[in-house]
């Protein structure tokens, strides 16, 4: 879907995926799902807020997943 969005879990990432890496990943599908890569000021706190949706349930994935029989991520 968009090529700018890494794979944020092991083994692509060595460590743990950072909360600025979560961040940049919704950022990124946010832009690439609405067209716009800075939304005007009117839809600026929509557009934000599902950054900020995305960014959680991002983090909710990686601590779930199980790579290779172990927890990706522990929760925090």
């Amino acid at each position: 879907m968009c090529r700018s969005i890494k794979t944020l879990r092991p083994p692509a990432l060595p460590e743990e995926a950072t909360e600025a890496e979560i961040r940049a990943a919704a950022l990124q599908y946010v832009r690439k799902v609405s067209g716009f890569r800075a939304p005007a000021a009117h839809n600026r706190e929509v557009f934000d807020r599902a950054v900020d949706v995305i960014a959680e349930a991002t983090a909710e994935l990686l601590a779930g997943l199980e790579v290779r029989g172990q927890t990706a991520r522990q929760a925090g």
